[in-house]
């Protein structure tokens, strides 16, 4: 069996009532893993503790079979022998030096000729050659971002470390670096956690995602797993789920199971766990949820629900409906889908839920 890339447990004390406790981090092997949760969770704490700029109160973190912290045998590696990179919020360029220079800060005992082979060369990699000269406050948001990735990257780093990358970028920049983003790390090949509140970034940049709340880790998979099937309640609630109701399970029969959802009933996949571990919330993604009108119904979903629409709300590009359909459901449709459905309040509507859909915890 491999050694996994990072193995940590720890625990950070700030005061009486206040602590983050990773009672268990594993990262299995290379790629970008999202800390996912509400601000305050403790991912930055995380993070900073990772890479040696914060020290555990107890634990230890062991990177690739290397151990950079112990308590108990009083270990603690520095940043620098760590060889991690690191990308704060604000991205710390220093406005006094040029891009070309803040590049190179990182790269000490070398000769000047591998130092300037080596920014010429990432400069290239991520689209800023002809701005060696200048200075921070000059360039955009999405450039000052890849200057600060740059020069954490260019003296190759172990393990990459990312803070809330898009935090001080506008909404459309945001929108388009993200892709970029992604790509430049694909590139690079090296290990990254990223930080992030953000459900479409962990969902657009991640391999694997943690959920952390309240200092703690709630639930780690792949992206798939983690915002489809939340392992409780808490999960669910730190990934968006959209609609958690509690429920009663009935009748097993061919590998599906039926359920009481207030005065309705739905039709999911039987759960997997034995009947004394039974599952007691039902959970619906609002992307998951189909409106048909009832003249247009040709479908095989097994949920077929006559519902009636409470409200509907602009968020974005997106439209977010509220319906009542024997319990509250959620719903999010293109603004093309609702126009094309016309839909408005206090109207009646179908609503169809594919049975695979329907997660139970």
């Amino acid at each position: 069996m491999s050694t996994p890339l990072l193995q940590a447990s720890f625990r950070k004390r700030f005061n009486a009532t206040t602590e983050i406790e990773v009672a268990s981090l594993n990262i299995e092997s290379p790629g970008v893993t999202v800390l996912f949760g509400p601000s305050g969770s403790g991912k930055t704490t995380i993070l900073r503790c990772l890479a040696g700029l914060e020290v555990p109160d107890d634990g230890t973190i062991i990177f690739q079979g290397q151990t950079w912290f112990d308590h108990d045998a009083h270990r603690q590696m520095t940043p620098a022998q760590r060889r991690t990179g690191f990308v704060p919020q604000d991205y710390a360029l220093f406005p006094h030096l040029t891009i070309a220079a803040n590049i190179a800060y990182g790269l000490h005992g070398e000769f000047a000729a591998a130092i300037q082979a080596r920014v010429t060369e990432i400069m290239g990699w991520l689209e800023l050659t002809g701005m060696e000269r200048r200075l921070p406050g000059t360039l955009s948001g999405g450039q000052q971002q890849r200057v600060a990735l740059a020069r954490a990257l260019a003296f190759r780093p172990r393990l990459l470390l990312l803070d809330e990358p898009f935090s001080a970028l506008d909404q459309p920049t945001r929108h388009r670096v993200r892709g970029e983003l992604r790509a430049t790390l694909k590139r690079f090949n090296c290990p990254v956690i990223l930080v992030t509140h953000d459900r479409l970034e962990a969902a657009v940049l991640g391999d694997h995602v943690i959920v952390m709340e309240g200092g703690r880790i709630l639930q780690q998979g792949t992206v798939e797993e983690v915002f489809n099937r939340p392992a409780n309640l808490a999960a669910a609630r730190v990934v968006g789920t959209d609609t958690v109701l509690p429920c009663e399970i009935g009748p097993v029969k061919d590998g599906l199971a039926t359920l009481t959802v207030g005065t309705a009933q739905l039709i999911a996949m039987a759960p997997g766990e034995p009947r004394d571990a039974e599952p007691s919330y039902v959970c619906i993604r609002a992307e998951d949820v189909i409106l048909v009108r009832p003249t247009e119904m040709r479908t095989s979903a097994r949920n077929q629900l006559p519902a009636v629409i409470r409200s509907v709300a602009e968020e974005g590009m997106l439209v977010r409906i509220e319906l009542d359909c024997g319990f509250p459901l959620k719903a999010l449709l293109t603004r093309q889908a609702c126009a094309d459905l016309e839909l408005k309040p206090g109207e009646q509507i179908m609503v169809m839920i594919k049975a695979p859909q329907i997660h139970l915890i």
